[in-house]
């Protein structure tokens, strides 16, 4: 059972798309944003959640003081599911707007000109290094100067490839068979 950790809508359960997916686990959700709310990084942040799944990362967000957040997920069933998901949001009392693309990533980023302030990209497994390279690149004009991007990736995944997006690596944790990698706009 896949759930919001805290925050406002604290408990609410949240319906994960049977197949296709791989949802970040409860534990390591609870790990990752208790980093972020240290770092300051959830208060009134616009964030993006990119292969977004069932849409956990940035429901979280907004759950825990997000100003706003975009999923994008290609998928048609997931996207109807992540809308179904934000509407128990509203329901708990989160008024931040949660807007669901049913997208392709790389398109959607074309396409925007929204600026995030955190970054959520949490493929499938099977996506290549290659694609999270051009969806780095073609997010960091679409990033504020002091924003946060999180890469999760299976443990044996090389690290996202930051310089070719002009972003640089912050840190990274490793979580059983997934690791989160930190990065952030140079200078």
């Amino acid at each position: 059972m896949t759930r919001i950790i805290s925050g406002r809508a604290g408990g609410t359960v949240l319906d994960v798309p049977p197949k296709g997916t791989r949802p970040t686990s409860d534990r390591v959700r609870e790990s990752l944003f208790g980093a972020l709310e240290s770092a300051g990084v959830l208060d009134d942040a616009r964030v993006a959640d990119l292969y977004a799944g069932s849409g956990a990362l940035g429901l979280e967000s907004l759950s825990r003081g997000a100003a706003s957040a975009d999923l994008v997920e290609l998928s048609a069933p997931a996207a109807t599911l992540i809308r179904k998901n934000a509407d128990r949001l509203r329901t708990a009392g989160v008024a931040a707007p949660a807007r669901v693309h049913r997208a392709n990533v790389s398109t959607y980023l074309a396409a925007s000109a929204q600026v995030w302030d955190l970054v959520f990209i949490d493929p499938p497994y099977d996506v290549s290094e290659a694609e999270i390279t051009s969806v780095l690149v073609a997010l960091a004009p679409r990033l504020s100067a002091d924003a946060t991007v999180i890469v999760e990736r299976a443990k044996r995944s090389p690290a996202p490839d930051w310089a070719a997006a002009g972003l640089e690596a912050d840190r990274d944790r490793a979580y059983g068979d997934t690791t989160m990698w930190w990065g952030r706009p140079t200078g």
